[in-house]
Order: C-alpha cells, then sequence, then structure tokens
C-alpha cells in the first residue's frame, strides 16, 4: 500500500505531464508573424517541456522563468498566465509545492491565504470563501489548467479539502463552457478522493478505541466509491486521449487494490472483497490488452506509468503477474537509461530489487538504486532504499554493515520528514509503514550485541517516540530537551525507558550517576497483564473493582519491569518513565511489590521520547494562575466530538475557589466567562505560569477528539496551539505548569498519554497533571490542595503531586487505587 505521504505525488505525476501536452498549443500561443520576442518566448516553452520531458525540471524552471520575462515584456497577460502554470509545474517536479502554489496563485491573480499552510493562520479559510474566490475567475483554457493545476498542488501540500474545492469549481466553470479539459479535471478529482481515503486509512490503523475507528470505517467506503466514479467515467468516455484513459486506469488499479487489502482485513465487511479482487483482474487485463499505450507517452511519464503498474502487480498474488511486474521495470529501467534520468533510474533499480526473489540480485539493484540516488543527493529516494538494504544485512547477519544503513535511512528520513514539517504538519510519513519498523529493527539490532550501545538505543528510541508524538499531533517540530542534555540539574533523576520490541520489553535504566543498565523481559511474561489491567481500568465500573485484582495484575507488572532493575535506582527519589506504546496509559504509581506502591518510594513522572521542555523549579513568586472551570451543562455539550455521558460538574466552581486560595494571584473563568476567546485573550495578553482547567476532557488517539470542553465549544489540541504560539515562540513565559482536572482516557486508547502529552506540547508547558479516568470530585479538590500547598512549600511538581497522593492513600475514605492512582505527570518534574 502507497503511504498518504506519497500518494498525490504518486498519482499526480502522469497529470503534470499530461497538462502540458494537452495545453501546449494554447501556453506556447503559437502564432505566425510575430515579432523575435514572441518566437524566442515560443521557443523557450518548447526547450523548457523537452527538458522537463528529460527530467530536468531545475533547467526546466529557468528556461520558463526567461519566458515569463519575455512575456511580460510584451504585456501578454495570456504568455505570463501560461509561462507561469508551466513554472508551477517545475517547481511540483521539484517537490517545492508551497512555491508551486504562490506560483500560480499569481498566474490566476488569487490572493495569497489560499497557499497558507496549516503552520500558519490565514485570514480566510472556509469552504465558501475558497469557492467565491474560484467563481471570479475567468474561465479561458489557460485560467481552467491553472485552476486545475492548483487543486493538484494543494493535494500535494496535504490540503485535500482545499484541494477538493477547487477542483469541484473548477469543473463546474469547465462544464459551463465546454472545455476540453473535463477529463482530466476528473483525473483530478479521483485522485484527491483516493489521497482522502487514504488519509482515513492512515487515522484508521492509528487509532484505537473502537467507537471511533467504528465511525472512520463508515466514512471510508464513500470515499472510495467517489474516487471510482470519477476514473471509470474517464474510462467510458470516448474520444478520451489514450494517455489520459491509462492514467485513470493505474489510478484506479492502485485504489481498487488498497480498497481490497482494507476489506479482506476487516472481518465486518465480510467476504466483500472478493469481488473487488474480480475487478482487479479484469483491470489488469484490459490495461494490459492496450499496453501500446505506454509508448506513446513522452519518457518520463511513460517510465512512471510503466512502474506504477509494475508495483501494482508486485501487489497481486500469482506468479505470472509477478513475472509481467518484472517486465515492466525492466522496460521502465530501458527507457530511463535511454534518456540518462537518475531519478528514474534510481526507482527503477528499487523496484526492480523489491520484485527479486534470489538475496544477491536484489541486494545488488538496491545497492545500485541507492548509489544513483546519492549521486544527485535524493534523499527522499535513498533512504527507501538503505532501509530495504539494513533489513538484508541484518537478516544476513552482517551487523556493521546493517547498522550503517539502518543509521543512513533514519538521518535521511529525518531530514526529509523536517523539510514537509517546516510547510505543513499534515504531511507527514505514513508513520507505521514507513519510519516505525525501520527504528525497531534498528533497536533489535543493537540490543543483539553482546555489548549492546545503550545510549545509541535510547537516542533511536526517543527520536521514535518523539516522531510518533509529532505524527499524531501534525504540529512540526517540538521544541524539547533529550534528557541527557539537560544543564544545571542539582539532584538527577533515575530514568526508566521501557521499550516494546513485539517479542521483547527492553528496560534500559539511566542512574542518578549517568551509568547505563539494561534488563530484557520475554513480552508474553508482560503484555497479558497490561492488557487485562488496562482494561479494568478504563471500564465502565472501576470504582466496584475489588483492590486485589488490580494490585494482582500490577504486582506482577512490577516483578518483571522493575524488581530485576531495583539495584540500579536509589531506594527513593525521582523517577522518570519514558514509556512506549501501551505503556504509556499505566499509571506506574500503581505498580505493587506485595507490600508497598511504587508512589509510596518514589516521585513519578513520564516523558514521551526521553525529551521535556528545560526543567525549571516554580519559584513562589511563579503562583499566578489562569483559572478555568465548567460547572454546568453549556452549548459545547452538542459538538460531535464531546465526550459521552457528560453531566453537570458542580464540584468544580469549589475547586476553582479553592486554586484561587492556594495561589498568590489568579484570574478565575468559570462557566460563561470560559469560552475560547476569553481563554485566548488571558494567554496572550498576561503571563499566568500555572494554567488550572477543571471540566470534561478526553484524551484519545484521535487529536480531533483530544478536548477540552469550555462553555461555548470544545477546545481540541490545535486549538492549543494557535492559543499561545506567538506568545511561547516570541517570549520565555512559557506554561510553567498546566493542570487538567476531572478529564479521562477514551475507552479503548491504550495511548492516552500520548494526548495528555500533545496538549501539554502544543501549549508549551513544561509540566503537566492530568487523570487518566473520570475521578470522584470531592477527592480531587482535597488531592489539588494539598498539591499546591506542597508547591507554595517549595516542593519540586513531581514530589508535590506524590505527598498529594500519599495523602489521599493514607485517607480511610479514599484510600482506594481510584482516587489517587489516576493522576499523572508528563513533562518536568522539577
Amino acid at each position: 500500500m502507497i503511504s498518504f505521504r506519497y500518494l498525490c505525488k504518486y498519482l499526480l505525476l502522469g497529470i503534470l505531464g499530461l497538462s502540458i501536452d494537452v495545453s501546449q498549443p494554447t501556453l506556447i500561443l503559437a502564432q505566425e508573424n510575430k515579432d523575435a520576442q514572441h518566437y524566442q518566448a515560443e521557443l523557450l516553452n518548447q526547450r523548457g517541456q523537452k527538458q522537463l520531458d528529460q527530467g530536468q525540471p531545475a533547467e526546466a524552471l529557468k528556461t520558463w522563468q526567461q519566458a515569463t520575462k519575455l512575456y511580460r515584456e510584451l504585456k501578454d497577460s495570456e504568455g505570463v498566465t501560461g509561462s507561469l502554470i508551466n513554472e508551477s509545474i517545475a517547481l511540483q517536479t521539484l517537490g517545492l509545492y508551497p512555491r508551486a502554489c504562490t506560483t500560480l496563485l499569481k498566474a490566476l491573480k488569487l490572493d495569497a491565504w489560499i497557499c497558507a499552510t496549516s503552520l500558519q493562520s490565514p485570514v480566510v479559510s472556509t469552504e465558501e470563501a475558497l469557492k467565491a474566490t474560484i467563481r471570479q475567475v475567468n474561465p479561458t483554457s489557460v485560467s481552467l489548467l491553472g485552476l486545475q493545476n492548483l487543486g493538484d498542488v494543494l493535494c500535494l501540500m496535504g490540503k485535500l479539502n482545499e484541494s477538493k474545492t477547487v477542483l469541484q469549481e473548477t469543473l463546474t466553470l469547465a462544464q459551463k463552457n465546454s472545455s476540453d479539459q473535463l477529463s482530466n479535471i476528473y483525473l483530478s478529482l479521483g485522485n484527491v478522493e483516493q489521497s482522502i481515503y487514504q488519509q482515513l486509512r492512515d487515522k484508521y490503523s492509528w487509532i484505537e478505541e473502537p467507537l471511533f475507528r467504528e465511525q472512520i470505517a463508515n466514512i471510508i467506503p464513500q470515499n472510495v466509491q467517489k474516487s471510482l466514479e470519477s476514473y471509470q467515467l474517464i474510462e467510458s468516455t470516448p474520444n478520451v486521449s489514450k494517455s489520459v484513459k491509462l492514467q485513470a486506469q493505474l489510478n484506479h488499479l492502485t485504489l481498487l487494490i488498497s480498497w481490497e487489502k482494507w476489506l479482506r482485513d476487516e472481518p465486518s465487511q465480510g467476504n466483500s472483497h472478493a469481488q473487488v479482487n474480480q475487478q482487479i483482474r479484469a483491470l489488469v487485463n484490459q490495461i494490459e490488452s492496450n499496453s501500446s499505450v505506454f509508448s506513446q507517452l513522452s519518457p518520463e511519464l511513460s517510465i512512471q506509468a510503466m512502474l506504477n503498474f509494475a508495483n501494482n502487480l508486485s501487489q497481486i498474488p500469482g506468479e505470472q503477474l509477478k513475472s509481467l511486474a518484472i517486465r515492466y521495470t525492466k522496460l521502465a529501467l530501458q527507457m530511463a537509461e535511454s534518456i540518462n534520468n537518475i531519478r528514474w533510474l534510481s526507482y527503477s533499480f528499487g523496484t526492480l530489487g523489491k520484485l527479486s526473489t534470489q538475496a544477491q540480485q536484489k541486494q545488488a539493484s538496491f545497492k545500485k538504486a541507492l548509489q544513483l540516488a546519492q549521486s544527485i543527493w535524493a534523499w527522499d529516494i535513498a533512504y527507501q532504499w538503505q532501509q530495504q538494504l539494513g533489513y538484508i544485512y541484518q537478516k544476513q547477519g552482517q551487523t556493521d554493515l546493517a547498522i550503517q544503513n539502518y543509521d543512513a535511512a533514519i538521518t535521511n528520513m529525518t531530514q526529509v520528514r523536517d523539510s514537509f514539517l517546516s510547510t505543513n504538519g499534515d504531511l507527514q510519513f505514513s508513520f507505521q509503514e514507513e519510519m516505525e519498523p525501520t527504528y525497531r529493527n534498528y533497536m533489535r539490532l543493537l540490543l543483539a550485541s553482546p555489548s549492546p550501545d545503550l545510549k545509541k538505543v535510547i537516542q533511536i528510541n526517543e527520536g521514535l517516540q518523539i516522531a510518533r508524538l509529532e505524527n499524531f499531533l501534525r504540529c512540526g517540530k517540538l521544541d524539547l530537551v533529550a534528557l541527557n542534555q539537560l544543564q544545571n540539574l542539582k539532584n538527577a533523576p533515575s530514568v526508566i525507558n521501557i521499550i516494546d520490541l513485539e517479542d521483547t520489553i527492553e528496560i534500559i535504566v539511566q542512574s542518578p550517576d549517568g551509568s547505563l543498565h539494561h534488563h530484557s523481559v520475554d513480552s508474553k511474561l508482560v503484555r497479558f497483564q497490561v492488557n487485562h489491567l488496562l482494561e479494568a481500568l478504563q471500564g465502565e465500573k472501576l470504582i466496584d473493582i475489588n483492590e486485589s485484582a488490580i494490585t494482582d495484575y500490577s504486582q506482577k507488572i512490577y516483578e518483571h519491569l522493575i524488581t530485576p532493575i531495583k539495584t540500579y535506582i536509589p531506594s527513593s527519589g525521582t523517577l522518570v518513565f519514558t514509556l512506549d506504546k501501551s505503556f504509556q496509559s499505566l499509571p506506574m504509581a500503581l505498580l505493587y511489590d506485595g507490600k508497598h506502591y511504587l508512589i509510596e518510594h518514589y516521585s513519578i513522572a513520564e516523558t514521551l521520547g526521553y525529551r521535556v521542555r528545560q526543567p525549571r523549579v516554580l519559584h513562589e513568586n511563579q503562583m499566578i494562575a489562569l483559572i478555568a472551570g465548567l460547572s454546568k451543562i453549556s452549548p459545547s455539550y452538542t459538538d460531535k466530538n464531546a465526550p459521552k455521558n457528560m453531566g453537570n460538574l458542580p464540584q468544580s466552581k469549589q475547586e476553582v475557589e479553592n486554586v484561587e486560595k492556594q495561589t498568590k494571584s489568579s484570574v478565575a473563568l468559570l462557566d460563561e466567562k470560559f469560552t475560547l476567546k476569553r481563554l485566548k485573550e488571558e494567554l496572550t495578553q498576561n503571563n499566568f505560569p500555572i494554567v488550572h482547567i477543571t471540566t470534561h476532557g478526553q484524551f484519545s488517539s484521535d487529536p480531533l477528539k483530544t478536548v477540552l470542553v469550555a462553555y461555548d465549544k470544545l477546545i481540541n489540541i490545535r486549538d492549543f496551539d494557535s492559543l499561545i504560539r506567538d506568545k511561547t515562540e516570541n517570549s520565555q513565559d512559557a506554561i510553567e505548569l498546566l493542570v487538567l482536572s476531572a478529564c479521562e482516557t477514551a475507552k479503548g486508547n491504550k495511548q492516552s498519554a500520548m494526548g495528555i502529552a500533545g496538549i501539554a506540547a502544543q501549549a508549551g508547558a513544561r509540566s503537566t497533571v492530568a487523570t487518566l479516568w473520570r475521578v470522584d470530585a470531592n477527592s480531587t479538590a482535597l488531592l489539588m490542595q494539598e498539591f499546591y500547598k506542597g508547591l507554595n512549600n517549595g516542593l519540586p511538581k513531581a514530589e508535590a503531586l506524590r505527598q498529594a497522593q500519599l495523602s489521599l492513600l493514607s485517607n480511610p475514605q479514599y484510600q482506594k487505587y481510584y482516587y489517587w492512582a489516576p493522576f499523572l505527570l508528563v513533562g518536568s518534574w522539577l
């Protein structure tokens, strides 16, 4: 399956060239009896087209820029528009999507906000505003081509909804004006619907909660059907060019193969994948029966189409189809050699490596593909072959070569990923499929050594966990510091890394003196207890579960994870846990040694990815708080993403008053005053080291359902980013402590700490206190009172929380785990 990260580019490569071919007479405006400048501009357009066909987009861009300059001197507005469209096509081929987008806006004389990335705040961003803007365009042949390209580049930028809107409006304009570009627009619409489908599939694979997965599963078929309808319309329309029809068939095949796999993997879909499989076979026969069309395309488009077909064929069972895939790959390789296109040569050799069955041939193909990619500094291609080579060398036992390739693959993946995140947080790698296996294989390899490089393993795990968090947030790069790079710490904590490598659970301890120690556990000894403990803690009747049922599970987890490393950590102090996968939702304070809970000996904090914001002690003069609370049912309860079964929270009013008393100075926003607008005003205009929010909330594996309930609307993770981005980027006034009271983990989510850490990261908070399940209001009020009392007495945040939890544990009314165990500190423990 092709990930969303590449899907738009994969689907649109053919369209870009086809658009040029179809529109060439209009773009260059070849007319007889023009003066020398017009003739020269025409020659430049032709030269640029030839350079693009030969895989020289940078040279084509320069050539078309010269043509644009000539058209401007001639005051030929139509020529300028066409030449700018050509420039944008070259920029898209180079991967410079934001530049391509703004170039198209210049050509079409549209507003810049349309190309604004999600890391910016566009002035206008509504669907209706976009529609109104497109409708103002004069629907000439050239402008319709420009609008279609705008839809394509918005897809490449990850702005799928905007892309769909632009293309739908362009289709309406084209239909009204009987344009001959209808088939190209339908092709683009089919592709963007397929990209939306793929994005939903990625989301479906990431989200854990059964209810939320079911909601996505109900939407997915709708997007598949819309995409199929666009492709089928092209395929059934007479007089459509063979090249456009071929492109539609290839993208149709890509969609059917992905759709058949999804149906096969979903038990609820029954046997429906068998019918799709028949459609796949019929479409393959149809494409193969018209194979002469491949040779009728320009060389670069022909290569791209043949590799597309080969990759699709390789995913369909059957030796005959695999042989056919190899034949098309070799044809693509021959054509790439004939025009000396290095990128496509690399792709061709890499595809041949994937299809090869002999290990030696596979290895040789990947090495050649990598050599070619490196020769042109194409790191976005190189990492794919480095991944493959690392895996081959690992299987062969060539550890040094495997390490070398895994290390280089991760470096290049990070470089490519960072470049995308700098322009748009929605452009992520399809993390589970592309990045995560490489990180985990690399750690397995390192830990298999008799003397493993534990520092390197921690570094790799750090990169993995941070990438997972950034992928979850779609937020760009996070400003965090590695724990081993922290400075000016008087009392260093013990850091316990728990890494899930499927067959084994790896525990790496960094003692307060900096020394590293390693212990490995068979995952079968731990996973059963972890899963059952999480099911119990997230159950509706948690308060009724007998304490011994909880301690039985937590004691076994303690015996396997903590007992083997007891000699490497002090008998008391601070433990900082870096947790992986399911372990993130475990309240480590609840681990039990048979007599005492872990919290009775240690103050505890969690980090995601061995990284935090630079820790800083909360001083007495920083006991200044913004306190927000919701005590009654409000308009926001009706939002589709709101947590279920919410009622009144009358104790929130008392909690707001209690926190006010415990702080030096505060501003309170209760009920109607607790709106998103008012919260933003207070956060941006004033400095509040402490932000305390007591309301319903939900931590989910879906960022849009990780929400806090304000009076007027829900506040999700991205809202937090916009609330204080300017403030935290331009000053040192970060939130020292964020407290999220009365929130809970969505049912079935085993990575709830991801949502908690996500809100903390977006809020720019050094430390965040949150709850893993919906807690008792009266006990929470007592805990918060003790927590702030500890802070006022100068205790570090983790120790203040520990003392507050112990106060409940020693209270006969609240000593049950239900009352004190759900409180979690994420981030700085100081």
